[in-house]
């Protein structure tokens, strides 16, 4: 209540700023965030400039205990704030689509798991709204039993039709495969159409992608795995092999611990850790 506050006083600067973010209206729809476009800037034109407010006086005192100089030291203080402001800006702005890209990994590395579910409640014959009520009740699938159960809590709240619930969630659907197969249901059932039938040649053409993709991570991970055994770890060992016949030659014993410090303690865990993030963000899983 008191960001909101404070960020309506920057709603004047939102009104210039709007034009030029034409898709954050959707991607806030897509990701879930529960804001109109203009608070959701306005929030964010208030939180880069108290960090702009906040960084300025720690800039001021870093540089100027550096640099010596007063006036050059304001100078590259305001620089250095403006810089973090824009890149802080850019992140908050980006957030919704970083949220959108996550909700869409996590949906297309069950949707074919949850196609094959949906096609067996279908084959009992129950009707539409019934079917995504049954499956709004299994939360191993994630993202997509929440889009589900969207679905269902628009029928049984707000008396929506099942076609029109089921078009608003291809408007705030963040996964292409999840919009595809939302499409094929709706046009399904409009046209009269065997959605059972449907159903199960979605799932096989969901699997089929699905291994593809587990191909593909295990090829990645076998190149990952070639890379980081050779250059990684043999290349510290034979470092370290080396330094240490360099330092009993030379006797610069000193500055040899410290490189092999640097590199057992830092660069060796940094290495790790980019490896690491590598691997999951290829996995089809993402975990």
């Amino acid at each position: 209540m008191v960001i909101s506050s404070f960020a309506s006083f920057f709603y004047p600067l939102v009104d210039f700023a709007l034009p030029y973010f034409p898709t954050l209206k959707m991607d806030l729809k897509k990701a879930g965030i529960k804001l109109s476009t203009k608070e959701f800037l306005a929030r964010g034109i208030f939180f880069t400039t108290f960090a702009f407010v906040v960084s300025l006086p720690v800039f001021s005192t870093i540089f100027a205990y550096l640099l010596k100089n007063f006036l050059f030291s304001f100078l590259s203080a305001i620089t250095a704030s403006s810089f973090l402001l824009v890149f802080l800006f850019i992140i908050y702005v980006n957030y919704p689509k970083i949220l959108i890209s996550q909700k869409s990994k996590q949906i297309d590395s069950q949707i074919s798991f949850a196609t094959i579910h949906l096609s067996t409640l279908v084959s009992t014959k129950l009707p539409l709204h019934k079917v995504f009520e049954i499956f709004s009740n299994f939360p191993e699938y994630g993202e997509i039993t929440k889009e589900i159960s969207l679905i269902n809590n628009e029928i049984k709240m707000f008396g929506l039709d099942v076609n029109k619930a089921i078009e608003r969630a291809i408007e705030r659907s963040p996964s292409k495969n999840l919009t595809e197969l939302l499409w094929g249901i709706l046009s399904t059932n409009l046209t009269g159409g065997d959605i059972e039938i449907y159903l199960k040649e979605k799932a096989r053409s969901f699997l089929v992608e699905y291994r593809n993709k587990l191909k593909e991570f295990s090829h990645q991970i076998s190149i990952y795995l070639e890379i980081y055994i050779s250059a990684v770890i043999l290349g510290a060992i034979f470092f370290l092999i080396l330094t240490s016949i360099v330092s009993g030659i030379s006797g610069v014993g000193a500055q040899t611990i410290f490189l092999q410090f640097f590199l057992i303690f830092i660069f060796l865990p940094l290495i790790s850790a980019i490896f690491i993030y590598l691997v999951k963000s290829s996995c089809p899983s993402g975990e």
